[in-house]
């Protein structure tokens, strides 16, 4: 059976954590054909998490807050597998602060890396996405955006990932005409490393009791998605934000 994303070329930022979103969805795009481009802040770590999915993939340094490092790591990725056909925006950051506590650094910590990381890398693959009149970019927000909180984060957080959110709407308005597709994942409770230090796990079973499908989300539950908006299965489908939260937040 040959997979959906079959020969094409996918980067996805913030990938190299065990049990992170943005590993599972690498293994998943791989499992599908893709050739995928792992980009984390540690370049041992993200060559380690490449080499697990096998030869044909590669693991690159970047800090997404840098405009240069994404242009560079885009055009590592572009001479090694060749021209980049999907970019999933994950890299993420979050602190838990209350409204009153967010301090000017704690929310430049938290845009830079969330909202301009996501802008920086986009911006990065858009020209030759748009030259090929082909291409699909997923950005991971968060049900945070959505209600004002109820996973973690703190305000600021809560703020990015709303960004990211109108960011995406923006740039499928402006790409659309270029069939360059952008749409929005929207996790909610979500059982990965990056969300087990707001809460424990035990918490985080319970709550999910209340929610309609009465579980907590999993790395892949949201890699699936990510599938879904890089393939064509979704080639109609634009400006969307897809909610993976078990029913947790309905609209």
């Amino acid at each position: 059976m040959i997979g959906l994303l079959h020969g094409r070329v996918a980067v996805i930022t913030g990938a190299s954590r065990e049990r992170g979103i943005g590993l599972a969805t690498a293994r998943l795009f791989a499992e599908h054909g893709a050739r995928v481009a792992l980009l984390d802040l540690d370049a041992a770590d993200a060559q380690a998490a490449a080499a697990a999915l096998g030869p044909q993939h590669i693991g690159l340094a970047c800090d997404v807050r840098s405009a240069a490092a994404c242009q560079a790591a885009i055009e590592q990725a572009t001479q090694h597998l060749g021209p980049v056909d999907v970019l999933v925006n994950n890299a993420g950051l979050t602190q838990r602060r209350g409204v009153m506590d967010v301090t000017a650094d704690d929310y430049t910590t938290v845009t830079d890396v969330v909202l301009r990381g996501t802008l920086q890398m986009s911006q990065a693959v858009i020209p030759a996405m748009r030259a090929r009149r082909s291409g699909s970019i997923v950005c991971v927000s968060s049900m945070s955006a959505q209600q004002g909180g109820g996973v973690f984060g703190g305000s600021h957080y809560c703020a990015a990932k709303a960004g990211v959110l109108g960011l995406v709407r923006a740039m499928a308005r402006e790409l659309g005409p270029d069939q360059v597709r952008v749409n929005a994942v929207a996790p909610g409770l979500i059982l990965t490393d990056f969300s087990r230090g707001a809460n424990s796990d035990d918490n985080k079973h319970a709550l999910a009791k209340s929610f309609p499908l009465q579980r907590v989300g999993q790395p892949a539950d949201v890699a699936g998605a990510c599938l879904y908006l890089a393939s064509d299965l979704s080639a109609f489908v634009t400006g969307i934000t897809l909610d993976v939260n078990g029913g947790a937040y309905l609209r």
